[in-house]
Parts: structure tokens; sequence; C-alpha cells
């Protein structure tokens, strides 16, 4: 069973079909033609209007369909998540940093103590 949704277009449409169907009205043209222009005008605004709800429509699945991603892969995440690395630093270089500081040190007060 097919249902019939045709909705009847709202009196702004109308209105703004109308305003433009007259405002591209010719000097010889009978108000007949121009309520038909109206008329070809109106549909084409809702034709417009369905596109822009059928686009937004689609805008929105895909924002929850990256939102779900989005919430299943922190889900996943937060499992593999269960060792800790931590790093240690050697030795090596702070013992050396500090020695060069302590023989510049000391040199620096030789050459104090020689002049």
């Amino acid at each position: 069973m097919i249902k019939n949704t045709y909705q009847k277009p709202s009196p702004q449409t109308q209105e703004d079909a109308l305003r433009i169907a007259k405002g591209i009205q010719r000097p010889a043209q009978t108000k007949e033609q121009t309520k038909l222009i109206a008329q070809g005008i109106q549909k084409g605004i809702e034709i417009y209007k369905k596109q822009q709800k059928e686009k937004a429509r689609e805008f929105n699945k895909k924002l929850k369909k990256v939102a779900n991603q989005k919430t299943s892969s922190v889900e996943s995440d937060e499992h593999e998540v269960e060792h800790i690395i931590v790093y240690r630093q050697h030795w090596l270089p702070w013992v050396l940093l500090v020695l060069s500081w302590v023989s510049i040190g000391v040199g620096y007060f030789v050459g104090f103590l020689k002049a």
C-alpha cells in the first residue's frame, strides 16, 4: 500500500514564489501565466528543501557513525593499555656532565689564582 506523503507548501514558500514570479513578470503576461510560473518556482523551492534535508540526514548519519567508531576504538584502546613502560636513563652522561662542569670550575679558579 503506497501512502501519498505530499504536503501542502508553506505559506512562506508560496509568498516567496509569487514575489519572485511577479519580479520577473513580462509586460504582456496574464495573471494565469504568472500563477503557473509561481507554481514552478514553488516546486523548485520544495525540491531544493528536500535535497537539503536529505543532505542533512546523510551528514548526521555520518557523524553518528564516526562517533560510534570513536567510542568503540576508545573502549578497545582501554583494554590494550595494560603495561606502563618506564624509560631509565644511563648514569654515564650525567657523570660526564658533572665532571666537565667541575673541571671547568677548577680550571677557572686555577687560572684566577695564577693571575
